[in-house]
């Protein structure tokens, strides 16, 4: 089993139905832990690699990033189980906890806060590298 933070870009772009979803709205409603969906999108006109993230509600609320969606497609369309958690937002982006292969996402554990840092979401990116197929 393989787990893994991912970002979750293009969140400040509305959505193109017909009430222009804000997708950053969308993931400032959810906590930590909500249950994200992954759909690969294969006949996407830009990138045929590109996988959407989905709110639980079935917003989308942006996709992976161009670097880390072609693996993660590859791990869908084998049929490899693959589990996805909203992390937090931070930034210009949100964040996914990632697991593959079976079982549910762990969080990373919260630390002590002080007043300097008060209101900043936690966040350890796991490192790029060859392990992970990028």
């Amino acid at each position: 089993m393989k787990e893994l933070t991912l970002a979750i870009v293009g969140i400040d772009f509305p959505n193109n139905d017909r009430a222009r979803s804000n997708r950053r709205s969308e993931l400032m409603l959810l906590t930590s832990g909500a249950l994200m969906a992954l759909v690969p999108e294969p006949r996407n006109p830009v990138d045929p690699q590109a996988v959407a993230v989905f709110s639980p509600s079935g917003l989308q609320v942006g996709y992976l990033s161009a670097e880390r969606a072609p693996w993660i497609g590859a791990r869908i369309r084998a049929g490899d189980e693959v589990v996805a958690v909203l992390q937090g937002v931070v930034g210009g982006a949100g964040y996914l906890r990632v697991r593959i292969g079976g079982g549910a996402p762990t969080l990373p554990a919260v630390r002590e806060r002080d007043e300097e840092d008060a209101g900043e979401v936690d966040f350890w990116p796991d490192p790029d590298g060859p392990e992970f197929g990028a």
